[in-house]
């Protein structure tokens, strides 16, 4: 999608973090914003703000984990805005993970948001996009983390593999339609990720405090400085308007994690040369 102004953008988790600089970004290349996000105070701070820039921003409360919020959301722009034409499935947490304390609770809540907030958002906006005909583009929110494992046996990890994974499928068969796909991989950004648990429903459980002395709680706290020296949320929207406007798959935003994916891409192509015919 080369023209941006006029049209029309849904972002999930939009009140802050890199969902709020997408629909700022958005805004400032003239298209109409609808920001969903679960949280009610953050989400009207996040649409006066952009207000600011243009009057053609609104907001909708949305828990992406649940499809008929999700429906509830996707009506609601179509009725404030018409077309829909770029969808950011960008909601995401992070729970404990890890071999120590195995939390099936922390696996599901992490899996609803991160995975299946993703498919609701294809499910409810993908029909329309097609429908219209007007071209389109989805991005979804992935990681670093989907790349390589650094983050060890954890809900996050794995949920970004799945939309990585979701994505790369997507594109090829919607490319022929004249719709674009992207996953988005930053490494480390300035957001509030690592306090995912003000947003975590009653029905997945409480949070349960990490052992101070575990090796768990060692990789948060290391996670919690890369996140405070990490790059601008900003930056990140940027490079995803970029990548919209020339059809890119993959948004990557840290150039100095290439090393570590040809590390992991290096083990898998020295695997497969084990079973190759001499």
């Amino acid at each position: 999608m080369r023209e941006l102004a006029g049209k029309t953008a849904f972002v999930t988790g939009g009140a802050a973090g890199i969902g709020l600089a997408l629909g700022r970004a958005f805004a400032q290349a003239g298209m109409k914003v609808m920001l969903a996000d679960i949280e009610t105070d953050a989400l009207q701070a996040a649409v006066k703000s952009l207000q600011e820039i243009s009057p053609d921003i609104s907001g909708t409360i949305c828990d992406v984990a649940d499809a008929a919020s999700v429906e509830r959301a996707a009506k609601a722009s179509f009725d404030a805005f018409g077309h829909v034409h770029v969808v950011c499935n960008n909601a995401g947490v992070a729970a404990g993970g890890g071999i120590d304390d195995i939390s099936l609770d922390n696996w599901r809540w992490v899996i609803d948001v991160n995975l299946m907030g993703v498919l609701h958002g294809i499910k409810s906006f993908l029909p329309h996009i097609r429908a219209h005909g007007e071209g389109g583009h989805i991005v979804n929110t992935a990681s670093m983390a989907g790349m390589q494992t650094g983050l060890g046996f954890s809900p996050y990890g794995a949920t970004k593999f799945a939309v990585v994974s979701m994505s790369e499928g997507l594109s090829l068969q919607l490319k022929p339609l004249g719709i674009g796909v992207s996953v988005l991989c930053p490494s480390f950004v300035r957001t509030r990720i690592g306090e995912s648990g003000r947003n975590r429903p009653a029905r997945y459980g409480q949070s349960q405090p990490l052992d101070p002395a575990s090796p768990a709680a060692a990789l948060v706290a290391e996670i919690a400085r890369n996140i405070d020296a990490g790059l601008e949320p900003d930056a990140v929207a940027a490079r995803v308007l970029a990548a919209i406007r020339d059809d890119e798959l993959y948004i990557f935003t840290h150039p100095g994690m290439r090393a570590e994916v040809e590390g992991r891409f290096g083990a898998i192509l020295a695997a497969m040369d084990r079973v190759s015919p001499p």
